[in-house]
């Protein structure tokens, strides 16, 4: 019997329906993109990140055993392309003085599908001694990926010094250097991966997230993600070399001049695909009994860069007071104060070279940024066993401080470790303002300046921490070791 007109077409809709349904419908799972990211490890909590390939939720479940014969499960948000499909959620309960594997995935909905997990493991706080390494300076002055020299080298030899924890103090990516296919050193040249995006300077969230995105497409860089968490803090180049809020640079390559509008879409796309948690970027990571790290941001509440004797502000006001008081509350034995500004070294800035970078201005004076600084000492006098780190002017150094050679001496003596630049140009030394009483006692610089990684002057630092003494360590990309220094314990 042949259907009728009115069976036909119904038949018809239907069948057209159940097509249209199977190709709504994906039947591939979602993906990991870029492994997992574990972030601010400590005292009974870590941030885990991870990217989708599309709209899922995140599940992330971790254990005290490979196996994860026990997992405890979190489920995370419902990732968007309103933040690049990326999250970062926290787990809690963590026992001291574990390895803790932890495995993350993506679900779709109405169980349509989920991605194979992602691995990543990591050791939470001991009481006894365990590792810091720190560094900066991540694909600056146009040196990224060349496969040809490894890849991020760098990262694989922070990882082969096996640290607990990696603080990475600052300019993450370059968005203000492009990436091209090539980049001359000297009488060589520089091959690199690149694309569209990081082959001009970030101006769009796109851009910036590319940027993010590019350091972590290099296996070393997802390597050392895996097994170490990072604390990370921002510095310029995230957004723009030596920028402060308000400024308009000046700079013929950017269609928008507010710094505050590119650094928004920075600070976004640092968020986006890092594992930070919400609120300011400084905050105080509780490293078990042993360590308080001290995370500063020198970025975003600085004044504008006058020089001379103008006043003006590194921290801010409200940053500053919670400075003293992080480190004043803390109980920890040692306070390791994460700033991504040196704070003696003289860094021009501007056309003339008269405007200042960084706190010193290069005079004997208590002046400019230098005024802040001083309360900040002042307000810590007496608190014992802080030391300071950071990186941002692509060379090494130590510098010990004391008020007995200092202009202001209302402080106690401490020691300053500088190092990086990771993989980036190698530049210094610098001037050392005296106004504090800093003596370098190692400096590890380039012969001539923007010399590239394979000449061997890119490096980072480590920090072996126990109750008795403080073990700090300069170590090069080949893994020698360029400087050392112990810190005894004051009691």
């Amino acid at each position: 019997m042949r259907p009728s007109r009115r069976q036909f077409l119904a038949g018809s809709g239907a069948a057209l329906l159940a097509a249209c349904t199977r190709t709504l419908i994906k039947t591939s799972a979602p993906e990991i993109t870029h492994g997992v990211q574990v972030g601010d490890v400590q005292t009974g909590r870590a941030l885990v990140w991870a990217r989708a390939s599309e709209p899922s939720r995140l599940v992330v479940e971790w254990d005290t055993t490979e196996r994860f014969a026990n997992p405890r499960r979190v489920a995370g948000p419902v990732v968007t392309p309103d933040a690049d499909h990326a999250a970062t959620i926290a787990i809690d309960g963590l026992p001291d003085t574990q390895t803790i594997s932890v495995r993350a995935r993506f679900e779709r909905e109405a169980a349509r599908g989920a991605s194979a997990w992602a691995t990543a493991r990591f050791q939470t706080p001991r009481s006894d001694r365990f590792r810091v390494a720190w560094t900066g300076d991540t694909c600056g002055q146009g040196f990224g990926r060349n496969p040809e020299w490894g890849g991020l080298r760098g990262y694989a030899a922070i990882r082969a010094a096996e640290p607990a924890v990696f603080v990475h103090s600052g300019d993450l990516i370059y968005a203000d250097n492009p990436i091209l296919h090539e980049q001359r050193s000297g009488d060589r040249v520089w091959k690199n991966i690149s694309n569209e995006h990081v082959a001009r300077v970030a101006q769009t969230i796109e851009d910036y997230r590319a940027r993010f995105q590019y350091n972590l497409e290099d296996d070393h860089v997802r390597a050392l993600a895996a097994e170490v968490p990072i604390v990370a803090q921002w510095d310029d180049h995230e957004t723009h070399n030596n920028w402060w809020p308000h400024q308009q640079l000046e700079d013929d390559r950017y269609a928008n001049r507010d710094a505050s509008a590119i650094a928004a879409l920075a600070h976004r796309a640092m968020y986006e695909w890092t594992p930070l948690p919400p609120g300011t970027v400084y905050r105080v990571i509780h490293y078990g009994p042993l360590l308080d790290i001290i995370v500063m941001d020198c970025r975003s509440f600085r004044t504008p860069n006058v020089g001379g004797d103008a006043a003006a502000d590194m921290l801010g006001a409200a940053q500053a007071r919670w400075l003293v008081e992080a480190i004043r509350r803390s109980t920890a034995r040692w306070k390791l104060v994460a700033c991504d500004q040196p704070l003696s070294l003289v860094i021009p800035d501007g056309p003339d070279d008269k405007r200042r970078e960084g706190f010193a201005d290069g005079s004997r004076e208590v002046r400019g940024r230098e005024v802040e600084l001083s309360r900040v000492l002042a307000g810590v006098r007496g608190v014992k066993n802080i030391v300071w780190v950071t990186a941002d002017v692509h060379y090494a150094a130590a510098h010990h401080y004391d008020p007995a050679r200092a202009a202001f001496a209302d402080f106690d003596p401490f020691w300053e470790f500088v190092a990086g630049p990771i993989h980036a140009g190698s530049f210094g030394p610098n001037d050392l303002d005296p106004t504090f009483g800093p003596e370098q006692t190692f400096a590890w610089a380039p012969p001539t300046q923007n010399l590239a990684p394979w000449d061997g002057y890119n490096n980072f630092g480590t920090i072996d921490v126990a109750p008795e003494a403080l073990a700090v360590r300069i170590v090069g990309l080949d893994g020698r070791e360029q400087y050392k220094v112990e810190l005894p314990f004051t009691p």
